[in-house]
């Protein structure tokens, strides 16, 4: 069968051949700069039109070598917001605009994708994406499963498509200057990770309420059980229910845990055992973690461990000072080591030197021009993630797990492992 040209596929052709002849626009910059022509604008589609979403509508109207081209969301409401913030800023009112994400994945003149869905929806939609062919920048966490996450990993990878993972703060100089001063041994050797996330919130039981017009609740429920509408189970509330989310411990660890890793030199491999405990509230619409702690045990000895504060951080603890960073600030003791740089021969973490999340945007952009990797790939965002789903499993069944990051195999539990994976709903799977 002769293969069906489009500009996602013409696009990834040229990058092969052609890629050391595109300047990304961030390096000549781009302010005062015509915009590009037409022909060389990368055209995006956007699914999932929420608080996340309608940031990342906002975010990518920044770059002048983007078009808004389509836009998804089963809120028919939220979907217009967006729709008259792109034709606000840009006179743009051909923006294309659905309520089923795959009819936006049929457009045949789309590049890319960013999806900032639900958790519980992320599976479904990054491997169809992927399968369209299209560039994704994927939402953190990476997925609601340890058994979803590895499946988007390989149908990411055989469909070799460019993947970024929405952990932004990998793209922010502070975070990657306090990788750097670990990984270069600047605090002696590593012993201990200390990582501070805000607490989860309860609420008392809801009442039934009748589905809003213009909002296709069967299809936002899609793979997760079928429950009855009420208001604070939606849009931003999901993430405190576990049929949905993580609770703080996925929505935040994807961030802080992901700088962890990334200064444990973790990326490709995770702890070997995990334990803790957390109060899972019983009662209430609610139900993810509310208070939390617990800690991995990583193969080379370091220990790490996480705990609900409501200064969120990172700390790396070394056998000759400590690093500590949040979105604030970053402090080292001793204090001249926020003043260090590096040699040519030491570790360079690479990645735009963004003070906000709009540099992950602008380094995702350039990657899709050259069919390139990005600073947080498919993998990366994986075992991020998976630390996260390790402790919520060995704090809701509240005894230690052994775990094989290798074969990714829970060691000697059942119990345990079968919470690495779920049922989907009616006909969905990946």
């Amino acid at each position: 069968m002769r293969e069906r040209i489009t500009r996602r596929s013409l696009l990834r052709r040229s990058a092969a051949v052609a890629a050391p002849m595109i300047v990304p626009a961030w390096v000549l910059g781009r302010a005062g700069t015509a915009a590009p022509a037409p022909s060389n604008r990368i055209r995006l589609g956007l699914v999932g039109l929420g608080s996340m979403g309608l940031r990342h509508v906002k975010g990518f109207l920044e770059e002048s070598d983007c078009d808004l081209a389509a836009l998804c969301d089963v809120d028919a409401t939220r979907l217009k917001e967006a729709a008259e913030v792109i034709e606000k800023a840009r006179g743009q009112g051909s923006t294309r605009t659905f309520a089923d994400y795959r009819e936006l994945y049929a457009c045949p003149d789309l590049d890319a994708v960013c999806l900032a869905v639900p958790d519980h929806w992320h599976s479904v939609v990054a491997v169809q994406a992927a399968r369209a062919g299209l560039a994704i920048y994927g939402e953190k966490p990476l997925a609601l499963t340890i058994a979803e996450g590895r499946a988007m990993v390989r149908e990411v990878e055989r469909c070799n498509v460019v993947w970024q993972t929405g952990s932004w703060q990998r793209s922010t100089w502070h975070f990657r200057h306090a990788c750097e001063l670990v990984r270069n041994g600047r605090i002696g050797k590593l012993q201990k990770v200390e990582v501070g996330i805000g607490p989860g919130y309860r609420i008392e039981p809801q009442p039934v309420m009748p589905v809003p017009p213009g909002f296709d609740y069967e299809t936002w429920l899609g793979p997760a059980p079928w429950a009855p509408y009420t208001e604070k189970r939606c849009h931003w509330n999901f993430r405190w229910i576990l049929d949905y989310s993580g609770g703080q411990v996925t929505d935040w660890g994807a961030h802080h845990i992901d700088i962890a890793q990334w200064g444990m030199n973790a990326d490709s491999t995770g702890p070997v055992a995990v334990e803790g405990s957390g109060d899972y509230p019983s009662d209430g619409l609610w139900d993810a973690a509310v208070t939390f702690r617990f800690r991995c045990e990583y193969a080379n000895g370091v220990v790490m461990d996480v705990y609900d504060d409501k200064a969120d951080h990172v700390r790396f603890i070394g056998t000759d000072g400590w690093v500590r960073v949040s979105r604030g600030d970053l402090k080292t003791s001793p204090v001249a080591l926020i003043r260090e740089r590096f040699g040519a021969n030491e570790v360079r973490l690479s990645g735009p030197s963004s003070q906000n999340r709009q540099g992950h945007r602008r380094e995702f952009l350039d990657a899709v021009r050259v069919h390139g990797t990005t600073i947080c790939p498919i993998e990366v965002g994986h075992r991020s993630a998976t630390v996260c789903h390790l402790g919520n499993i060995a704090m809701r069944i509240g005894r230690k797990i052994r775990w094989d990051p290798q074969a990714e195999r829970v060691i000697g539990d059942d119990t345990a492992q079968r919470m690495t994976a779920r049922a989907m709903r009616g006909t969905w799977t990946v």
